[in-house]
């Protein structure tokens, strides 16, 4: 029987991730799964993004119901596998039998005929989770339903990863986090400020089939509750641009004023610059990025946020080398590299490719970029250290570690951040730092620390609407 394009393109790309090319998100916008019709791009969507954020789930139920372990198994009858575990185990919709069947097909497509045998016993044991799950509990006399669910999402982390969250944030919260992580993340919307009103904006997504919310805490926020943001004409005319809640409030605490100038350190794929662009209006906004690709990128993306009177300058450079800027800057951002593990809902992948030593290197590039970062900020300046890590190695240590040695820089008390961010004054922690987490705030996992300069005895700092 022929294998469904649907099936057949989340094969590719599942394969393609876990061969440590590419992210599923960036191969879900190709070629490929553009020439599917509406229907199979959304199973398509459905097979990889699920099978990627259960993968550790699914991998349990491979060794327990083929008796061996997942070494066993070739990356092509892994992948089948645990697409064809999710689907029965998660999708009751899809009958057990098209599941089974494609899956053999697929063996033999990948050249694997002496596993198809087994690729049609495994799944054929295969039962939705709620069953599954019962027959857990039935063998565990001390579990419970909600136990066995627990421990199903805990699965979905590296053991690694799972330990450290529990001693971190304690074994409830990494439960949660580890659920969190399991969800569709919802598709947010940034409201371009030179479009309109959030609730005029509203309306003319309406118009076009989608049913939105505003957000909870950015005030450009809209949710989409129904519809598809992608085929939106606004969304590609970008009016209206897709940008997670989170990322949109890191822009908000950057808060840049008319006439500054501002340095977007490690700015690709321009999403927060254009944010900061529609904040600031007129002034000098300096773009960077090491990738030449992603500034062209860049270059495609931003003019629609440009306002008149803002000089934009897009910037090749290595935020690891000292920053070699004849000005100084009155705002800058950082958003360094990091592991993600904020994002982990977007970007499932993350789980399994990170490692622990990795944490110490990304820290080690991270306290590089914000050395030199501070010595492009002006005398009563503000720079805003972010990251979508969860992790303090990447967050606070660095902060902590530079501060230390840099006299004349130094962290935002709480005090005056919740004065002068009301509204955000839940996300700052007692020393100042800014957190949000996916399972208690609906949206990624961001960390900031936003740094002052102070002026030297005797230094002036300028007003920002004299600049130019």
């Amino acid at each position: 029987m022929p294998i469904s394009p649907a099936r057949e393109t989340s094969y590719r790309i599942l394969l393609h991730v876990e061969s440590g090319k590419g992210y599923a998100v960036d191969l879900l916008q190709g070629a490929r799964v553009a020439s599917l019709k509406e229907a199979d791009r959304r199973l398509s969507t459905e097979l990889t993004m699920g099978t990627m954020r259960r993968r550790g789930e699914l991998d349990f139920w491979i060794e327990r119901l083929s008796g061996k372990k997942l070494g066993y198994f070739d990356p092509e009858i892994a992948t089948i596998l645990r697409m064809g575990l999710y689907q029965i185990l998660f999708l009751e919709k899809i009958p057990k039998s098209a599941v089974v069947n494609e899956s053999v097909e697929m063996a033999k497509t990948a050249r694997k005929r002496s596993a198809t045998g087994l690729v049609n016993a495994v799944l054929r044991k295969a039962e939705p989770i709620g069953k599954l799950a019962e027959a857990e509990v039935r063998a565990e006399k001390s579990a419970s339903p909600d136990a066995a669910r627990s421990a199903g999402a805990v699965r979905c982390l590296p053991g690694w990863l799972s330990e450290r969250w529990a001693h971190k944030f304690g074994r409830p919260a990494m439960e949660a986090l580890a659920e969190a992580s399991l969800k569709v993340p919802p598709t947010t919307l940034r409201v371009s400020a030179a479009y309109g009103e959030r609730n005029l904006m509203q309306q003319d997504l309406a118009k076009e089939g989608l049913v939105t919310r505003a957000g909870r805490y950015a005030r450009t926020a809209l949710i989409v509750e129904s519809g598809s943001a992608q085929s939106s004409a606004i969304v590609r005319e970008r009016r209206a641009i897709i940008q997670d809640e989170g990322s949109q409030l890191i822009a908000s605490i950057v808060s840049p004023r008319p006439g500054d100038r501002l340095l977007d350190l490690c700015a690709a794929p321009g999403i927060k610059a254009g944010a900061l662009a529609a904040l600031m209006g007129p002034g000098l906004l300096v773009a960077c990025d090491l990738s030449a690709p992603r500034l062209r990128t860049m270059k495609n993306l931003l003019p629609g946020s440009i306002s008149d009177g803002l000089h934009l300058f897009l910037v090749r450079l290595d935020a690891t080398r000292e920053l070699c800027f004849a000005t100084k800057f009155d705002r800058i951002l950082l958003d360094a590299p990091c592991s993600g593990t904020g994002t982990l809902t977007r970007n499932p992948e993350i789980k399994w490719r990170l490692q622990p030593d990795d944490l110490r290197r990304l820290a080690g590039t991270q306290v590089q970029m914000l050395q030199n970062a501070l010595g492009s900020l002006a005398p009563g300046g503000r720079l805003v250290y972010s990251t979508c890590s969860l992790e303090e190695e990447e967050n606070e240590l660095v902060v902590e570690r530079v501060l230390s040695s840099n006299e004349n820089y130094q962290l935002t008390s709480a005090r005056e951040l919740c004065h002068e961010f009301p509204e955000l004054s839940e996300f700052f922690d007692d020393h100042g730092y800014f957190r949000t987490r996916p399972d208690l705030h609906g949206m990624d996992g961001f960390f900031a620390a936003v740094i002052r300069r102070t002026p030297s005895q005797g230094q002036a700092v300028d007003p920002p609407h004299a600049k130019q």
